[in-house]
């Protein structure tokens, strides 16, 4: 038995009207009634396509503003009833209810609409769809007899599959795109309840509804043996890397993703804090490179010389537009980048950059050096989720009390800037040490603080006392004054930490005896 169903009637309510009218026309040549509602027959007509208003059918008009007019029985029951059961028949004959074969309805910009800055609470309710996503959800249902249509993508797809089949459509396609419908109305209901959550409460979220879009398939996760995918959230309020524009390169892996989201965020926060164009090198999510500077070119070649060997194969992140003069600094001699994000890129820059690594990839986010939105952060463990509030701490040395020594001076404010940041970005237990504007040496990734300590002064080398102003940052504090010796033994000259320790007075003992400086945070930045 065939399970191809003719397609006689289609209701059209859309808020995206791209490509609208090429659909609409195709079901017309098709010989297929079309039914609409309000802007969307509007647009119909316009373009001189035949179509009747949902009024003359449910005999109602639309009232309350546009918020009731498709909720009524003779729509819902022409979606609904099923064509094999006698009794759904039997009333469609009474109460003379039409079926509807199609029915092509994308939902209100809710998702669009909270995105934007300055939206009234009242603005982005009015954009919660109800009647949009009740006849999705009541074609999906129906879909051996229903074909619904939710995404403009999907047009080209069942015209043809109309043309090819006589007007009809096959079980296999309209399953295909219930199953779309209904993670569309999800995706949109958790939005809207995410929203909801946010407004209503400064406390965590009772209830979080996860809902997102699979993007990109991967050619492997963090290992060739895993597969992966990049999945984006509709309802975020903040661009990034999930909506970056590729403009060079080789597909982007599970790890260039990672690492990538690593270094924008790590540069986004230098900039922000200092004001200034920032550069950020990093390695397996960890930076292994950071400056700041007036002049973009010199920030790149400063944070480059933090760790050259860590470097090679990193991923660069810079919040100044690239040029051809920076495009030509970065592509300097013995050096290799997998991954380059910039807020845009010249086209002299981009053939550059690509000729001298035909794969590197190239990103550019325009909002790279905004201020980043409140968010969650949300990790995956075994049988459910860890939930807390995205660290948007950032570097403010004016505000830090001075423990031991004296107010640090501009060099060092700025240097503690930058220690204090990057420790933030690295795995704890996380020592970074800076100098000369830039990130001398870091460690990271410690069980414990002695050997972070150690690694970053190993990795720092000479550049510590050539540089005169070092300064080491901790993310936490220091339990014992053996980390603290470490550093000033080496050349530090200030150290940066939260405080809090019964300890504490040792470290301040130590550095008043070595006439160093001691700032105190009061804000630790543990990353696991």
């Amino acid at each position: 038995m065939s399970d191809l169903v003719p397609v006689r009637r289609a209701l059209l309510s859309v808020s995206d009207k791209s490509d609208l009218i090429p659909f609409a026309k195709a079901l017309v040549r098709l010989e297929i009634e079309l039914l609409s509602t309000g802007g969307t027959a509007r647009a119909l007509r316009e373009a001189d396509i035949p179509v009747t208003d949902v009024a003359d059918v449910t005999g109602f008009p639309e009232i309350m503003d546009g918020r009731v007019k498709t909720l009524h029985p003779r729509i819902h029951g022409a979606l609904l009833a099923r064509r094999d059961e006698p009794s759904h028949l039997e009333a469609m004959e009474a109460h003379e209810i039409v079926p509807i074969d199609l029915a092509c309805i994308n939902l209100y910009p809710f998702e669009r609409t909270i995105q934007k800055e300055g939206i009234s609470d009242e603005e982005a309710i009015e954009q919660i769809d109800i009647g949009g996503p009740s006849m999705v959800r009541s074609s999906a249902k129906n879909h051996e007899s229903v074909c619904v249509v939710t995404s403009p993508d999907q047009y080209d797809m069942v015209i043809s599959e109309l043309t090819s089949q006589d007007g009809a459509t096959s079980m296999q396609l309209r399953r295909s795109l219930a199953a779309a419908a209904f993670s569309r109305t999800a995706r949109y209901d958790a939005a809207i309840s995410s929203w909801m959550s946010r407004r209503s409460s400064d406390d965590m979220p009772e209830t979080i509804e996860l809902a997102a879009n699979r993007e990109l398939v991967l050619r492997y996760g963090e290992n060739p043996h895993q597969k992966a995918a990049l999945y984006v959230d509709s309802s975020s309020q903040e661009a990034g890397i999930a909506s970056a524009r590729q403009l060079a390169g080789k597909p982007l892996s599970f790890n260039n993703i990672n690492d990538a989201v690593a270094a924008m965020e790590a540069c986004r926060d230098l900039h922000i804090s200092s004001n200034l164009p920032a550069a950020v090198v990093i390695k397996h999510t960890n930076p292994c490179g950071a400056a700041i500077s007036d002049d973009p070119s010199k920030a790149f070649e400063a944070a480059h010389a933090g760790d050259p060997m860590a470097a090679y194969g990193g991923i660069l992140a810079m919040t100044s537009h690239v040029d051809a003069s920076l495009a030509s600094t970065i592509t300097g001699t013995a050096r290799f980048l997998e991954v380059v994000l910039a807020p845009s890129y010249s086209d002299e820059a981009v053939d550059q950059l690509s000729s001298r690594w035909p794969n590197v990839r190239l990103l550019a986010i325009q909002d790279i050096i905004e201020t980043p939105r409140s968010g969650l952060d949300i990790r995956s463990i075994g049988g459910g989720f860890l939930v807390q509030d995205r660290d948007r701490q950032l570097a403010s040395p004016d505000r830090w009390q001075v423990a031991t020594g004296n107010a640090p001076s501009e060099n060092e404010r700025i240097n503690a800037l930058i220690a204090w940041t990057v420790t933030k970005h690295l795995m704890s237990n996380a020592i970074a040490i800076a100098g000369d504007g830039r990130l001398l040496g870091v460690g990271s990734g410690q069980v414990d603080r002695v050997t972070a300590c150690r690694l970053a002064v190993e990795k720092s080398g000479d550049a510590i006392e050539a540089c005169g102003d070092a300064v080491a940052a901790s993310d936490a504090f220091f339990p014992f004054s053996d980390g603290p010796e470490i550093l000033l033994d080496a050349g530090v000259k200030c150290l940066v930490h939260p405080g809090g320790s019964k300890r504490d007075e040792d470290t301040f003992e130590l550095c008043r005896s070595r006439d160093a400086n001691c700032l105190i945070t009061g804000v630790r930045t543990f990353r696991h």
